[in-house]
This record gives structure tokens, C-alpha cells and sequence, in this order.
């Protein structure tokens, strides 16, 4: 997508990405994932490479939250646990954390450089919604702007990271037609420095059908018969938001500038490590699959615990060593 690395909507994933999703591939016994991992749409057709721009390698890097809008707080709690939770070892397996540090940006060789750890340095609001309520992809930029230069959030040029998470009743430039979230990096004209950022917006009473799949399905699904899963934390904007959150936050540290890891060879237009497993939650999962992953008693599906006793539903992410979508599998 010109100018900026998104989460596509859900159809257009499938589309794109069935043959790659669909078939299973077990692989147990690996000695970083471990045995209750697998690997799914193993494809030796996929060039996920490096084109040698810098990776997101601080220890910890300092990720800065600007809400923007009104945020009501039992939204935000299960967001920010998820976040706090990126570098929390607390949590039994699988754990968000372990998805992180192995899973999500697996620990071999070829990704050795990127960060293990993220954590969460400062947050910002601007409930006031200062540039309005329906956001141009360049107003992200803008309002992170406005919060550096008032000294709401620093400018961590070093080793720091941004995200900005729009309230609902927020529009922004493409959301729900073509993007759920994405990630690129500030312009030193517009925000004094270069920055890494994403933004997601919360779908929930706008478009949750594709960019809070599985907790809410389009209409061409629901009338074949399937059926949305039930979200973690009883809401399926803010569960969608999460692992969109995951989604971008991946592929900010793999691919920060747009010219480090990407399959294709067009950086307007990559293809990065979570855009290869939309659609993959578990083992099996693809083409209209979530894939298999933990019911709790209340009917709850979810793969990662964390803190706070929070669980939630995470998308496997591509491994380039593994040539396979790879994560974590809470059945097993």
C-alpha cells in the first residue's frame, strides 16, 4: 500500500493469502518454540528477506501510546495489559510475552537483531479529538506532532516507537475500506524527527465484520454457516484491536522504515511478516479458518495468557527460517 505497511481487510487477505494459509504443516520438537508450536502454510514459494534498511533492535524498545479521542476506561484496560504484557515473564504459557520473544519474531539467525522487549513507556490522551474525528492518514503524524512539541510524550528518536490507537467514533483516511491499521514513520518536516509509528482504530460499531475477524464475521461468511468466536474480554472492537496492535507492532520492528523485511520487491507495496498469516490464530488455520485455539469456560477463545490473568487472541506471524506461519497453540 503506497506510503505506508497496513493490515488489510479481511476479504482481500483470504484472497491473497489462501494458498500459503490453508494447509497445515506440523513440525514439533523445535528447540526455540518448542514442541507445542506448529507451523502452518509452509511454503518454500514465499522470499520474506532482508533489504538491508535498520530493524527495531533497542533492549527494551520504549513504545509511547497517544489515545486519541474519548476512550472509555474499560476499553483501554485490556489494550494496555496486552501491551504491558509484550515484556511481562509472569504469565503462565503460552504466554504473550514468549509469542514476542519467539513465536512472533522467532529467535534465530536471520532476526537475531531485533528486540525481545518492548515495553511501555509513557501515554498521552487527547480526548478532545484536537483534528477532529475524521483523521487523514498524514493528520497520525500530526497529532503525534502535537504531543512531542507539548511535551506530552518525548521525541525518543534512539529507541523509541509510537502508536496511536483511535477512539471509536474516529474515522481514519481508509479505515475499514482498505486498512484496519497500519505503521510507517514520521517526517522531520511535519514532526521534527523520524519516528516509527503505527495506528490502529477500534472497528467495534463501524466495521468489526473485517477488522475484528474472528470475534465478528462479514455477512458472505455468516450465511455459510460459520460463526464468530466469542472475544476474551467481552468486546470484540477491543479484542480486534489487539491483534491488530500485535499485527503492526511486528511488523514495525521487523520492517521499521520500509526497507528491511518484506516478501516482494516493491517497498510502496510490501508484503511483511504478519500480512503472510492474516487469518491464522491455530494450528489449521486459513482461508475463512481461525485454526484450533483455547475455549474457555464462558465460551471465550483465546491463545495467549497475560497479565492480569487477561487472556487474548493473537494471529501467528511468518518465519523466515521456518518458511511457515509460526506461533503458539494454547491447546496443546
Amino acid at each position: 500500500m503506497a506510503h505506508a505497511a497496513a493490515v488489510l481487510l479481511l476479504i482481500p487477505g483470504f484472497l491473497l493469502h489462501t494458498a500459503m494459509a490453508a494447509t497445515p504443516y506440523p513440525h514439533g520438537g523445535d528447540p526455540l518454540l518448542g514442541a507445542s508450536k506448529r507451523y502452518e502454510g509452509s511454503s518454500d514459494l514465499v522470499d520474506l528477506r532482508y533489504h538491508m534498511g535498520p530493524v527495531l533492535s533497542a533492549a527494551p524498545l520504549r513504545l509511547y501510546v497517544l489515545w486519541y479521542g474519548r476512550w472509555d476506561p474499560a476499553h483501554q484496560a485490556p489494550l494496555r495489559d496486552f501491551l504491558l504484557s509484550l515484556s511481562d515473564p509472569s504469565p503462565p504459557p503460552p504466554s504473550v510475552a514468549a509469542w514476542w520473544a519467539t513465536a512472533a519474531l522467532y529467535a534465530d539467525q536471520t532476526l537475531a537483531n531485533v528486540t525481545r522487549r518492548v515495553a511501555l513507556a509513557a501515554e498521552a490522551a487527547d480526548a478532545s479529538a484536537s483534528l477532529g474525528r475524521a483523521l487523514s492518514r498524514l493528520d497520525i503524524q500530526r497529532v503525534l506532532a502535537s504531543a512531542v512539541a507539548a511535551g506530552r510524550l518525548p521525541a525518543d528518536a534512539r529507541g523509541g516507537a509510537y502508536l496511536v490507537l483511535t477512539a471509536p467514533g474516529v474515522g481514519v483516511q481508509d479505515f475499514c475500506r482498505a486498512v484496519c491499521g497500519f505503521h510507517y514513520f514520521t517526517f522531520p518536516s511535519l514532526v521534527g524527527h523520524t519516528l516509527p509509528y503505527a495506528w490502529v482504530g477500534h472497528s467495534g460499531g463501524r466495521c468489526a465484520e473485517v477488522c475484528a475477524y474472528p470475534f465478528a464475521l462479514p455477512s458472505y461468511m455468516s450465511r455459510g454457516g460459520m460463526a464468530a468466536l466469542r472475544p476474551p474480554n467481552g468486546d470484540a472492537g477491543v479484542d480486534g484491536m489487539v491483534s491488530v496492535i500485535a499485527h503492526e507492532l511486528a511488523e514495525l520492528a521487523t520492517n521499521p522504515l520500509v526497507n528491511a523485511w518484506y516478501a516482494g520487491e516493491d517497498p510502496t507495496a510490501p508484503t511483511e511478516i504478519a500480512d503472510l498469516c492474516e487469518g491464522v490464530y491455530g494450528t489449521g488455520g486459513g482461508g475463512g479458518y481461525a485454526g484450533r485455539v483455547a475455549v474457555d469456560a464462558q465460551g471465550r477463545s483465546w491463545n495467549l495468557n497475560g497479565r492480569n490473568g487477561r487472556k487474548f487472541l493473537v494471529q501467528w506471524l511468518w518465519s523466515p527460517e521456518a518458511k511457515a506461519c509460526v506461533g503458539p497453540n494454547a491447546n496443546d
